[in-house]
Parts: structure tokens; C-alpha cells; sequence
């Protein structure tokens, strides 16, 4: 775990303690690693509820309930199921706040229009729901980490 994901987290923490908001996580391509950021940092279990690790388009049926058409129309790499990975990790937990990541970390599963390094981003708090996409360059680690610091700073903004 890198220096600056712990810094991160400990700002998340902060900021969500802050405002008595508990968090949860809908994870794909980092395979838990916000999770694991956040569970580096004494205390987080007065802030953080749950995560749920939905790597396949099953899992995110089965247990965030995006819809199988969204996925068969955009993609499961896709704002709209970012989206609803984070709407579904709240109505699927206790949380007040939720973060979802899917992206293709590499070095395969690229598609047209979406190259290696593509990821998707979800932050939902109550009726407000925020989408990014970018794409990191680098290789499935590199992808991977700055994901991670992506989805925590995206947090920090959301939250504030």
C-alpha cells in the first residue's frame, strides 16, 4: 500500500466521520483494492459498512442489481454501470455513501472504444449519482493503483 492511498484514505475517513456518513464500495477492476486502502486506517469500522467485490456481469446482477440490459447495452465498462454499482452497493447496504469501479486493468480485454486502461467511475450519495470515465496509462498494477487513488479523491469532492 503506497504512502499517498494512505493519506487518502485517512482524508476519506476524516471527511466521512466528519459528516457521519458510512461508506461502501462496489468494486470490479481493483478486486477490492479501495476496500483495502480504507481497512488500512485504524478506526475505519466507525466509517466503513461494507464492499462488494463484483467481478463478474453475474455478481453485479446477483448482488448490486444492475440490470442485465445495461450491461448487454453499454457494456459492463460503462458509465451507466458504474452508476449502478454505486446506487445498488447503497440499497444493498448501510451505507450513506458508495463508490463503484470497472475498468479493464489489462494486459487483454480491450474492445472498441474502450482500450486497455479504460475505467469507470461511480459515486452515489442519497438521490445524487456522479459518473467518470478515464483512461490510466500503464500496466495492470499501474492501472490498478491509480484507480484506487481516483476513486478515493473522487470521494473527497463528493463528500465535501
Amino acid at each position: 500500500m503506497t504512502n499517498e492511498l494512505i493519506d487518502l484514505a485517512t482524508q476519506v475517513g476524516r471527511a466521512l466521520e466528519g459528516k457521519r456518513l458510512m461508506l461502501a464500495t462496489a468494486e470490479s477492476c481493483t478486486g477490492g483494492g479501495v476496500s483495502q486502502a480504507i481497512t488500512e486506517i485504524a478506526g475505519s469500522t466507525g466509517w466503513f459498512d461494507c464492499g462488494f467485490v463484483t467481478y463478474s456481469n453475474a455478481s453485479k446482477t446477483e448482488m448490486l442489481d444492475v440490470p442485465a440490459a445495461l450491461m448487454a447495452q453499454f457494456g459492463s465498462v460503462s458509465e451507466e454501470v458504474a452508476a449502478a454499482m454505486a446506487e445498488g452497493a447503497l440499497a444493498n447496504s448501510n451505507a450513506d455513501v458508495a463508490v463503484s469501479t470497472t475498468g479493464i486493468a489489462g494486459p487483454t480485454g480491450a474492445v472498441p472504444g474502450k482500450p486497455v486502461g479504460t475505467v469507470c467511475f461511480g459515486w452515489a450519495k442519497g438521490d445524487s449519482t456522479y459518473t467518470e470515465r478515464l483512461v490510466f496509462a500503464g500496466d495492470r498494477q499501474a492501472v490498478r493503483e491509480q484507480t484506487v487513488a481516483h476513486a478515493l479523491r473522487g470521494l473527497l469532492r463528493f463528500i465535501e
